[in-house]
């Protein structure tokens, strides 16, 4: 039993960045630090991580949070970690090389090896095993890439020379010092090679995808002690007792535990799940069928809908537009104007995610005038957000039959005011925000603390909730419909793009 004065690491790589928070056991942040990291774009679509960069700036921002919480090693009781998912690193087995950059779950890179998969006639299968769409979003189709277009990996891959993980299984090898090529469940559940019903990589799937088995990880579930770290790291060797893909992860830390109960969380995308409990739904409205956090063997089952392009779209006001000089300005700016004026941004820089599933939409701004100035531009942006969720949630309703009552927000871009004010009046539901925002970090320091027995069951979890501010809906229902019906216009025309152009 971890003593009074101990405290749990929670490691959150993401897709712009890295933290790393210490939480006391009231499931508060005592130190947090996180660095940025360069994306990489080698064609329009495409995106890369270096692995170095993720390890490197991941472990600065765990020292320096150590440092600022005045918490030495010995009074670490666990570590856990949640990660970016389907984002996806061959390394070398003896080495710990990486033999190519990582392909981000938002790159496009094998759209055309998803459609000729989906011609072949493989997604019905897919979908019943996998609970997920043949899109390049997962793991699955980039594993097969990078076998196919390095030279000799493939044979170095049989022979089980090299090793595939997400962006935990890298860092939990790193940290273990070349022990632990592990993974959670949540994880392995967006690869499109494991087995809901199974609870196992998918043999099938791995023939057709020409993947071999060799170089996948074990899976366990999500709240464990997979390991241990090197002792050489921190004098000592911590328990790794904690893993799942981040939006799960937030899902434990917002204390979604019973079915029905949804979070979305407002990051670089936009990711809203609902726990099932033990019973999977099948989607029949574009929605994916997930694995959600375990602490044992039983399965927990969520829907999700997965947006790609959400607070990226106020990086790209930032960085690419240079309308606003920090992200935080972009509240402010948009609320220069009363309303959008009409304007319609839909972010499609990737393509679309759930409920539309279309990789040949493109970033798309219509109803602009003479009128239309830079904020209407920014309100536009802001609100594409809330609108894509909707789309989402509407989406779930139908899957589940459960209307939702209220939904717990979480990420960077739920500290935005103007945004959940907009999201409730759209939804017609109450938004609840927590006092601790950064639940993802927290799900996996729940995690790990379970593990350990640093708290006791998710009871106690639940008791740490705190509420900071709730935004209930202002606005007519009537005119939220009519908001979203033009939206879906605004939609239609950034729909297959690429197709349309050639």
């Amino acid at each position: 039993m971890p003593g009074p004065d101990s405290y749990i690491l929670a490691l959150d790589q993401g897709t712009t960045s890295s933290r790393a928070i210490v939480f006391n056991h009231a499931g508060r942040p005592l130190g947090m630090a996180q660095q940025e990291f360069d994306q990489i774009y080698p064609q329009p679509g495409h995106v890369e991580h270096d692995p170095e960069a993720i390890w490197e700036s991941q472990w600065s921002c765990l020292q320096r949070t150590l440092k600022q919480a005045h918490v030495t090693p010995s009074q670490i009781a666990a570590i856990g970690v949640a990660n970016q998912r389907e984002t996806t690193i061959l390394w070398e087995r003896d080495s710990g090389r990486p033999v190519a950059n990582a392909i981000v779950w938002q790159s496009r890179v094998t759209s055309d090896l998803c459609q000729q998969w989906k011609d072949a006639g493989w997604e019905p299968l897919v979908r019943e095993k996998t609970g997920l769409v043949l899109d390049p979003y997962f793991s699955g189709s980039k594993i097969r890439h990078l076998l196919d277009t390095i030279p000799g990996l493939r044979s170095r891959a049989e022979r089980g020379e090299i090793l595939f993980g997400t962006v935990d299984s890298f860092l939990m090898w790193r940290l273990s010092g070349g022990r632990v090529h592990a993974t959670d469940v949540t994880n392995a559940s967006r690869t499109l090679l494991w087995n809901l019903q199974g609870h196992d990589w998918d043999d099938e799937l791995l023939r057709l995808f020409q993947i071999p088995r060799a170089m996948l990880p074990t899976v366990r579930p999500s709240s464990c002690v997979f390991g241990e770290t090197a002792r050489e790291l921190f004098g000592r060797s911590i328990p790794l007792a904690g893993a799942a893909g981040d939006q799960q992860a937030a899902t434990f830390g917002q204390a979604c535990f019973e079915p029905g109960t949804a979070k979305n969380t407002y990051g670089t995308g936009c990711f809203l799940l609902m726990n099932l409990g033990d019973k999977p739904i099948v989607s029949q409205n574009g929605l994916l069928t997930t694995l959600g956090c375990t602490r044992s063997e039983r399965p927990v089952y969520c829907l999700e809908g997965s947006v790609f392009i959400a607070g990226a779209v106020v990086q790209w006001l930032r960085d690419g537009l240079g309308l606003i000089g920090t992200s935080a300005e972009v509240e402010e700016l948009a609320i220069e104007a009363p309303d959008s004026g009409g304007v319609y941004f839909v972010p499609a820089f990737v393509g679309l995610g759930a409920p539309y599933w279309d990789p040949d939409a493109r970033g798309t701004i219509v109803g602009i005038t003479r009128g239309t100035n830079r904020s209407h531009i920014a309100r536009a942006a802001i609100e594409s957000i809330a609108f894509q969720t909707r789309d989402v949630l509407d989406a779930m309703q139908r899957d589940s039959g459960i209307a939702l009552g209220q939904l717990k927000v979480d990420g960077g871009a739920s500290r935005n005011d103007l945004l959940m004010q907009f999201q409730s009046d759209l939804l017609g539901v109450t938004v609840r925000r927590p006092q601790v925002s950064e639940t993802t970090a927290l799900g996996a320091a729940y995690l790990a603390g379970l593990a350990v027995g640093y708290w006791k069951d998710e009871s106690e979890i639940a008791g740490n909730w705190a509420l900071d501010r709730e935004f209930t809906p202002q606005s007519h229902s009537t005119l939220a419909d009519e908001r979203h019906r033009e939206w879906q216009r605004a939609v239609a025309r950034s729909r297959n793009w690429i197709d349309a152009s050639r």
